[in-house]
C-alpha cells in the first residue's frame, strides 16, 4: 500500500491503482485512519483528503482542498464512500451522486444510524444497482479486498 494525504500533489504513476477515501471529515471520527490500517496489506494507493492540519478559516486552504479532491477523484481508479452516523456529509453525498453516473468502481458503506441511509440505499440502487452497500467499516474493507481484483 502507498499512502497519499492532502495536500500532496504528486500524481499517481501509470501502474498505480488509486482508491479515494470519500466520506465524512468534519464533525465525525477519523474513520480514514481505521480504513488505512485495514487496507495496509493491499496494493492500493490510498488517497486521503483528511489532513492532519487544516486551516478551516483560510479561504485559500478551502479552495485548495476542494481542487485537490476534485483532481484526485478523477485520478483514482475507484472510490470508497463511508457515511458515518455523526454527520450528514453533504459533499460526500454530492460526490456519490456525481460518481454514480459514471462507470468508475464504487465501494459504499453506510453506518446503520446514518441519518440519510435510505437516501443512499435507494439512489445508489437506482443509479448503480450493481454496487453493494455494506454497514460497517470492516465489511467495507473486506469488499475492497475481495472485489478489487477485478479493477
Amino acid at each position: 500500500m502507498r499512502y497519499i494525504e492532502c495536500p500532496d500533489v504528486k500524481p499517481l504513476s501509470e501502474d498505480e491503482r488509486g482508491l479515494f477515501l470519500a466520506g465524512g471529515i468534519t464533525d465525525c471520527s477519523d474513520w480514514q485512519s481505521d480504513m488505512i490500517k485495514m487496507l495496509s496489506a493491499t496494493r492500493w494507493t490510498l488517497l486521503n483528503p483528511r489532513r492532519k492540519i487544516f486551516a478551516i478559516d483560510d479561504p485559500a486552504a478551502a479552495e485548495f482542498q476542494i481542487r485537490w479532491e476534485h483532481a484526485r477523484l478523477r485520478e483514482a481508479s475507484a472510490i470508497l464512500f463511508w457515511f458515518p452516523q455523526e454527520a450528514l456529509c453533504p459533499i460526500a453525498l454530492y460526490e456519490l451522486g456525481a460518481w454514480s453516473m459514471t462507470a468508475k468502481p464504487l465501494f459504499v458503506g453506510v453506518h446503520p444510524q446514518y441519518p440519510r441511509r435510505k437516501d443512499v440505499e435507494i439512489q445508489t440502487a437506482l443509479a448503480r444497482p450493481e454496487v453493494r452497500i455494506v454497514y460497517s467499516l470492516d465489511e467495507l474493507a473486506q469488499i475492497v479486498k475481495t472485489d478489487a481484483s477485478t479493477i
